[in-house]
């Protein structure tokens, strides 16, 4: 389990807690606990309504429900390590190569049962079937072309709730500030009136910056490691179909790995996968 997710969170929650429960004597700047109690001065269900309620209307307007359906996934994905171990996919790629090399492309079919990354055995099996290089090649970009469409389209409903929540905040403050002018001559109700509009903006900050931009980042961490080993799948693969010297393919994939990005199929470093007709990304 990634715990820095966990730990992330509820460090966070629990600072956020501290600050609002903790007062400064203005005469003797010593800090001081407020009574539990004032939290409920940060608890109003309208505000919660507005915000929450408005934010996951709007994501079901912008989304297809298959994509909320995803969110247990997502969630997983977060608090579970990485399980892709780019040294370890080296590995395998100079161990194909060697045997490759040794013994010839049909020896590695043999071994096909043994691999678990769909994309590694498809890429070889097509190697083992003599498939034309330019197809290979081509059907390998164009796998990792839907991948990185599948898992920016994913990232985009946090995106997305990311940008909606703290408008709702807004909103909510703009409905507490219009019933806070139709009481104006009723100074008591300024000061609630007041705290409730601003209660909204609070709730659509924390919404923001605690929920919904951490994930689409952590999501957006795990599909570059993914896509690093990818590339590394990439690149072997047409090393192993070239007949190229294992050593030769070991350290170009070392090169890969130590430069700590993907590569794109045009040689250049990017933070997006390559396309599959080959455009260069900028």
């Amino acid at each position: 389990m990634d715990l820095n997710s966990i730990i992330g969170l509820v460090m966070g929650i629990v600072l956020i807690v501290f600050g609002i429960m903790t007062g400064t004597n203005p005469e003797s700047h010593q800090m001081y606990m407020n009574s539990p109690t004032v939290l409920m001065n940060f608890l109003d269900i309208p505000s919660v309504l507005i915000v929450i309620g408005g934010t996951v209307a709007c994501l079901m307007i912008a989304f297809p429900i298959s994509q909320f359906k995803k969110i247990g996934k997502h969630l997983k994905i977060i608090i579970s390590p990485n399980k892709y171990d780019p040294g370890e996919y080296i590995a395998k790629i100079v161990e194909f190569a060697k045997k490759a090399r040794v013994s010839g492309l049909l020896a590695l079919e043999e071994d096909m049962e043994n691999v678990e990354d769909p994309f590694l055995k498809s890429s070889l099996m097509m190697v083992v079937d003599s498939v034309d290089p330019e197809k290979v090649k081509l059907q390998m970009e164009t796998e990792l072309d839907y991948l990185e469409d599948r898992h920016s389209r994913d990232r985009a409903l946090y995106d997305k709730g990311a940008a909606f929540a703290p408008g709702f905040g807004m909103i909510g403050t703009l409905i507490g500030l219009i019933n806070l002018m139709k009481d104006i001559s009723d100074s008591d109700s300024i000061g609630p009136n007041m705290a409730v509009a601003l209660i909204t903006t609070f709730y659509g900050s924390l919404l923001s910056n605690m929920i919904f931009i951490p994930i689409s980042n952590k999501l957006r961490v795990r599909h570059e490691e993914e896509m690093l080993c990818k590339m590394i799948i990439y690149e072997g693969v047409q090393g192993i179909q070239a007949g190229e010297n294992p050593k030769f393919i070991e350290s170009r994939l070392s090169e890969l790995l130590s430069r700590g990005t993907y590569v794109s199929t045009e040689g250049g470093e990017g933070e997006e996968a390559p396309k599959a007709k080959g455009k260069k990304k900028k």
